[in-house]
């Protein structure tokens, strides 16, 4: 892959000398650093069926976000729009923040209907493109289109927009390199916070064989895929490490635990913080 920016010599640099060079394959660094509004507790997230295997990613974020030590936790509150299959454009986005929409109201513990009387429903958005459309020479003009449509329309509403990097198949590695620079390009061409799950992916996948990231299928994410993706959203918008945490989703504890650490260290060299 051809080598796009002299601003990858820290990335590149970084990544070697933790070993782990898959990760870091040639990449644009990205601009975006963090949220713009550090304090978001509500999220809206749209994408595909990346997000919405194992009951849906959001709620590992949310309860990773409830499982950090007393002192260090965060509210976190989402709603999942998913379609599968889907791209950028088969996603309505205006239509996600009309009036008396999507968020006006959720059921509580004793299945009692709350209204939401919040002003504005979202903080943030994270927005999600079909797993080879940024790359795929047919859709990549509609990846480049519509992550500025769809960052324009947030912000038009007051929600920041988040670009959500997935991963590579089981059987197309190369796949990391190319999504991650797609991603990361789209992310500064529109001012966004790119979330590296794809990178978090390659770096599991290459250092501990043992843990299967992957459905037979290849492409859509395990239990233990889903609770690193969340880890490294959780590092991301929160800049802080999830590595001391009661959740676990049910995983090994030292298996969960090296997931969230992953999740913290890919996101501290992607953003070089």
């Amino acid at each position: 892959m051809r080598i796009v920016s002299s601003r990858l010599i820290r990335i590149v640099l970084l990544a070697i000398a933790t070993s782990w060079s898959a990760v870091a394959m040639a990449q644009t660094a990205p601009e975006v650093k963090g949220l713009a509004h550090p304090g978001a507790e509500t999220f809206m997230y749209v994408g595909n069926s990346f997000f919405y295997y194992n009951n849906g990613m959001p709620g590992y974020v949310s309860r990773l976000a409830a499982g950090a030590p007393e002192a260090e936790r965060y509210k976190n509150s989402s709603t999942m729009i998913t379609i599968g299959g889907s791209g950028f454009d088969w996603h309505d986005m205006e239509s996600y923040f009309r009036p008396h929409a999507v968020g006006y109201y959720n059921f509580d513990e004793n299945n009692v209907v709350v209204f939401n009387t919040r002003k504005k429903f979202y903080d943030a958005v994270v927005m999600m493109d079909c797993s080879q459309c940024p790359i795929h020479p047919q859709l990549k003009p509609i990846f480049v289109k519509y992550a500025r449509k769809n960052a324009e329309i947030a912000r038009k509403h007051g929600v920041e927009p988040i670009l959500f990097m997935s991963w590579a198949y089981q059987n197309h590695p190369e796949m990391t390199a190319q999504l991650a620079e797609a991603y990361t390009k789209a992310g500064n061409a529109n001012h966004e916070l790119v979330i590296p799950a794809g990178l978090a992916f390659a770096k599991v996948f290459k250092d501990r064989p043992d843990l299967n990231l992957y459905q037979p299928d290849k492409r859509h994410p395990t239990l233990i895929g889903t609770y690193l993706a969340a880890s490294t959203i959780y590092a991301s918008l929160y800049h802080r490490s999830p590595e001391v945490n009661s959740y676990t989703a049910g995983l090994d504890p030292d298996v969960a635990r090296y997931l969230r650490v992953t999740g913290w260290e890919v996101a501290k060299v992607y953003y070089g913080w």
